[in-house]
């Protein structure tokens, strides 16, 4: 969640690290994922372009293997470019569910997909790598700075993509349910100030918008949660973001200790944030602030120093960024803008041959957990979504200086903002269009999936993610997929 690297939200838990990166460097306080969900984010951070212009629609469809990103070409001219740890970004990957839940989203069913959030202690206070995986791929990328970076005749550009601070797995609920699971050690969560945690405001499950219903009981949420439930899911999850600071902290030493870090530039992001049980979600998938604004913090030669840049930006923005630090053409189709203006504290008008920076930002998501495309437009202090065909499903507008939580939505009061907002979506992405190509790929997938299984196809469709609502009454919801169908 991208506002624990300001104020107020950096109150909650301590980000050493993260500090140090506003110390020294940048931080941008408003900048949001193109997709809220991991495949389809990557892919827009790898490519440059927009959601609907890759068709990263969910888990499952991100862009080709063998498509160009950025760290391609800056190998293409003379970079020594390494990668560890996650990437997700190319087709074909995550669960069987995961993809027919996305597939099946318009049907008429409603069924929890997920464990229901719950939170793990393990260890004890001398226990620092609770994230087993993330820590070996930190190592391997501390080792190849201190061995291989420190010895370059060339520049270098090195990736480190880490899981945390995604839920764990929750084995309690039947082996394939999702990861519902906020896993720490007391190390971790000593570093949290329970005392500054907030409990968030929910609207009652009938006033809630219902595609917000839909995520909330698809997410296995709609239940009963006390106050210290709701507390701790968020406790343990700022305890997961000091482990994830920690990995980061690990790779600004290395640097240090090399007498490399005056001379690299740092940047520090993520694909999606986490609603921790804000607006009565957990996970991602969701335009509200928890889930979609992210983390940017940039530090290293020529990028000023304790600075924040108020501009909206996103993920899009990662791409000519890297191509304008390595000074190779940025392709003119892309849908980013270099962030190099911003970093030196340049005015706008000294930008790309492109011309100035929109004032806008777009998400979208086509995933699974959400039964409608959703898509996003932030500007000033406005944050418009719209679904679908933008009138089945009513829009959402929040204005949020006045309403940061998003608790208000103002779409009714204001109709001449909403016009002229849609108006600019539409000059962006034609939505309405974008939708329906989506739902008849969803149709064309699951078709295919199912004629694949042949016979073994209700057992199959039966024991995904869904089984225990599933299985209770199977006949009907095989029919209402073949209603859709």
């Amino acid at each position: 969640d991208g506002r624990l690297t300001f104020y107020p939200g950096n109150q909650t838990v301590d980000l050493p690290f993260i500090n140090f990166m506003r110390r020294y460097g940048t931080v941008f306080l408003n900048a949001y994922t193109n997709s809220p969900i991991c495949c389809p984010s990557r892919a827009a951070m790898w490519s440059g372009l927009f959601t609907h212009l890759t068709e990263s629609w969910n888990n499952f469809k991100g862009l080709d293997p063998d498509y160009v990103t950025w760290m391609d070409l800056m190998e293409k001219y003379g970079y020594h470019t390494q990668k560890y740890g996650k990437l997700d970004y190319t087709s074909g990957h995550h669960s069987v569910s995961n993809r027919v839940e996305a597939w099946t989203r318009d049907v008429d069913f409603l069924l929890r997909q997920e464990g229901r959030p719950v939170v793990n202690l393990t260890g004890d206070r001398k226990h620092v790598r609770v994230m087993e995986a993330d820590w070996r791929n930190t190592d391997k990328a501390v080792n190849w700075i201190k061995e291989e970076a420190i010895n370059l005749t060339r520049p270098f550009a090195l990736y480190l993509g880490l899981n945390l601070p995604h839920p764990y797995p929750s084995p309690y609920a039947g082996e394939n349910f999702g990861s519902s699971t906020f896993l720490t050690s007391p190390y971790w969560l000593e570093k949290v100030t329970y005392e500054a945690i907030k409990i968030p405001k929910w609207s009652s499950l009938s006033e809630m918008h219902p595609v917000d219903y839909y995520s909330s009981y698809t997410k296995n949420c709609t239940g009963e949660f006390t106050k210290q439930e709701v507390r701790n899911i968020r406790a343990f999850y700022y305890a997961m973001c000091a482990e994830t600071d920690a990995m980061l902290g690990e790779i600004i030493s290395a640097l240090r200790d090399t007498g490399l870090l005056k001379k690299t530039i740092v940047i520090f992001t993520a694909d999606h944030g986490e609603l921790a049980m804000e607006h009565r979600q957990f996970y991602k998938m969701s335009m509200y602030e928890g889930s979609s604004h992210v983390p940017l913090l940039v530090m290293g030669p020529g990028i000023k120093k304790q600075q924040q840049v108020p501009n909206v930006v996103s993920l899009v923005d990662i791409y000519p960024t890297m191509l304008d630090i390595a000074r190779i053409p940025v392709p003119q189709n892309l849908s980013g803008y270099s962030l190099i203006p911003l970093l030196c504290g340049k005015a706008e008008n000294e930008a790309s041959p492109r011309g100035p920076r929109p004032s806008w930002v777009l998400s979208e998501f086509h995933g699974c957990n959400v039964n409608s495309s959703v898509y996003m437009l932030r500007t000033g202090k406005w944050k418009y979504v719209a679904y679908s065909d933008g009138h089945s499903v009513l829009p959402q507008l929040f204005d949020l200086t006045a309403d940061p939580d998003e608790l208000t939505n103002v779409a009714i009061k204001f109709p001449v903002i909403v016009r002229s907002l849609d108006k600019i979506l539409r000059s962006v992405v034609n939505y309405p269009k974008v939708s329906s190509s989506v739902q008849e790929y969803n149709k064309r997938q699951f078709i295919t999936w199912k004629q694949s299984l042949g016979q073994n196809y209700s057992n199959v469709i039966a024991n995904l993610r869904w089984h225990q609502d599933w299985l209770k009454e199977p006949k009907k919801y095989e029919n209402a997929i073949d209603k859709w169908l």
